[in-house]
C-alpha cells in the first residue's frame, strides 16, 4: 500500500471513529472530526500532512516510488 492510499484510509477511519465516539461516548469528539477535516483541507494546498510524514519515516513508499520500482 502506498503512502497516498494509506493516508486516505487513515483519514477515513479517523472520521468514522470520531463519529462513532461522538454518537456513543461524548459529543466533544466532534472536534476530532473537525480536526481531521481541517487537516485534509490544508494538506490539499500545502502538501504537508503529519500522518503521511510519519508513514514515510516508517518506510512506506509513495505511488511514484512504487511505479519506478524503488
Amino acid at each position: 500500500m502506498s503512502v497516498e492510499r494509506a493516508t486516505m484510509a487513515f483519514a477515513g477511519f479517523m472520521v468514522m471513529l470520531s463519529m462513532l465516539l461522538t454518537a456513543t461516548v461524548h459529543h466533544g469528539f466532534i472536534w476530532l472530526t473537525l480536526f481531521v477535516g481541517a487537516n485534509l483541507f490544508q494538506s490539499a494546498f500545502t502538501r504537508i500532512c503529519p500522518a503521511s510524514m510519519l508513514m514515510r519515516k516508517l518506510g512506506m513508499k509513495t505511488e511514484a516510488e512504487i511505479a519506478l520500482g524503488k
